[in-house]
């Protein structure tokens, strides 16, 4: 898979790798400053919307409660929300993978003669890379959310799972807008630039055939989809076209309408720092008799895309728990100085890290645990106690070492026969005396000799100064000064 990183100048980095996107990324100043301003900002604003640590540490385990009883009942709880969302008049349709899911949406389009979707904003969508899809198949899907708009016209990814185009500036936007919309006259006023993105939206509103979204909680006690948003774009999809499909993962089922409250002040001020957002929308069927407004078919897709293999391990189960704040991300070292790109994922930054590999295979993201100093600071701000640390540890190994009864995808992907090789060596020398002499002695002799840009120190070297082995070791610089060691 080919690399979008695009920095701010419009480059698009090819890299084949983490490091090396992240290398690039690095050297482009205006893209880490965008990035350090905007999340020094959102730090601030989340960490005022949790003034008291002990009302903070209540919250946090309700909701990390919530998300573990939901997920230790997972299986039974999607049956119930099947079975309420049919009560309901809602639709439902399970996809094993993200092209089952792309058909099946695409299906629906067909079947009712669907050109243009409207669509509120869904990462799952993102994930099956539903909008490419569609337009193999002659559907135009157009992005409602206002930085997805801003994305979808300059042909790029998200690059923050919350604010997908926190990598431009109002600049960045007021050029695109100016070469992109038709008759739209420069301006850097962000005011104007909303009002241009709302004008241009409304009519497509009016338009569309279909609305798609995404889904933040499914209720399973009452068959209940809630979406939650600022613009009112969501409410817009969702409610003007006669036709409604919203796509989910399966993980994001909770077991009763009461659970819901918690996660959503827990989202609300861990994503963007508000005690609530502007739109908190609860959909439990279509247009019922009587009714003036909604859809009169919603259809929900649950795509499973590797979670239930997740599910089966006890330990990766807690990735599961996720709920899209991207808190992890905001704090996290790496992504605040490289930016959403440089990871070539859907998911960036920690949450990405350890969810990516599960989800795509060790094969193609098995470097992806590695992108992390292991600080800690994802795991103290994440709003429902996900250990992610621990969880990238864990996928660490399992790129490295094969082992067959692994449900990892892609398990052993990056196993090296030569680091193995080098500590059995490593072993065999610490374990014997005769071993441990004769290596250090080597050492000593040609340890100082290598040069830095050996290929099997230039990882270290490139950051790090070469070590320099002493001379003597330190048991014989004992010894010639007549120390007692023993």
């Amino acid at each position: 898979m080919a690399s979008n990183l695009a920095t701010a100048e419009g480059a698009v980095s090819t890299a084949p790798d983490f490091a090396a996107r992240a290398s690039v990324a690095l050297k482009d100043a205006g893209l880490r400053r965008k990035f350090r301003r905007a999340m020094d900002g959102l730090m601030t604003k989340r960490a005022a919307q949790f003034p008291d640590a002990d009302a903070w540490t209540s919250l946090r385990a309700r909701g990390s409660a919530i998300r573990r009883r939901s997920l230790a009942r997972l299986p039974e709880l999607l049956e119930q929300l099947d079975t309420r969302c049919r009560a309901n008049g809602i639709q439902v349709h399970w996809a094993e993978t993200s092209a089952d899911a792309d058909r099946i949406i695409q299906g629906i389009l067909t079947d009712h003669g669907v050109r243009t979707v409207i669509k509120g904003k869904s990462m799952v969508s993102e994930e099956i890379h539903l909008n490419d899809f569609l337009a193999r198949h002659q559907i135009s899907a157009v992005e409602s959310d206002l930085g997805e708009f801003v994305i979808q016209l300059a042909h790029e990814t998200p690059s923050h799972i919350i604010m997908p185009c926190i990598h431009k500036s109002r600049e960045d936007v007021a050029a695109l807008f100016h070469s992109q919309i038709p008759d739209q006259a420069y301006t850097d006023d962000v005011d104007a630039l909303t009002a241009t993105a709302r004008r241009v939206l409304r009519e497509q509103f009016a338009s569309a055939d279909a609305g798609l979204s995404g889904v933040n909680f499914a209720v399973a006690e009452t068959g209940t989809l809630c979406l939650v948003e600022n613009e009112g774009n969501g409410r817009l999809s969702t409610t003007l076209p006669p036709l409604h499909i919203a796509v989910m993962g399966l993980e994001k089922v909770v077991e009763r309408l009461e659970d819901v409250p918690p996660l959503l002040t827990l989202l609300t001020r861990s994503a963007t720092g508000q005690p609530i957002t502007t739109y908190v929308n609860f959909i439990s069927g279509p247009r019922r008799q009587g009714e003036q407004d909604g859809p009169h078919e919603v259809h929900l897709v649950l795509l499973d895309n590797g979670r239930t293999r997740i599910f089966g391990d006890s330990q990766l189960r807690e990735t599961l728990a996720c709920i899209r704040c991207g808190a992890c991300m905001n704090h996290c070292p790496v992504y605040t100085r490289v930016g959403g790109h440089a990871y070539d994922a859907v998911y960036p930054g920690p949450i990405g890290k350890i969810l990516t590999p599960q989800i795509n295979g060790m094969e193609t993201a098995g470097d992806l645990p590695h992108a992390s100093s292991l600080c800690g600071a994802c795991g103290e701000v994440c709003p429902v106690s996900i250990p992610i640390p621990n969880l990238l540890v864990r996928l660490r190994g399992e790129a490295a070492h094969r082992d067959p009864a692994s449900t990892v995808k892609g398990n052993g992907a990056r196993h090296s026969s030569l680091e193995d090789l080098t500590w059995r060596g490593w072993r065999l020398m610490y374990s014997i005396p005769l071993a441990y002499r004769l290596g250090t002695r080597l050492l000593t002799l040609v340890g100082n000799a290598m040069p830095a840009s050996l290929p099997m120190l230039k990882n270290w070297t490139s950051v790090r100064t070469k070590p320099q082995f002493a001379r003597q070791p330190l048991n014989v610089l004992v010894r010639s000064r007549g120390i007692d060691h023993e």
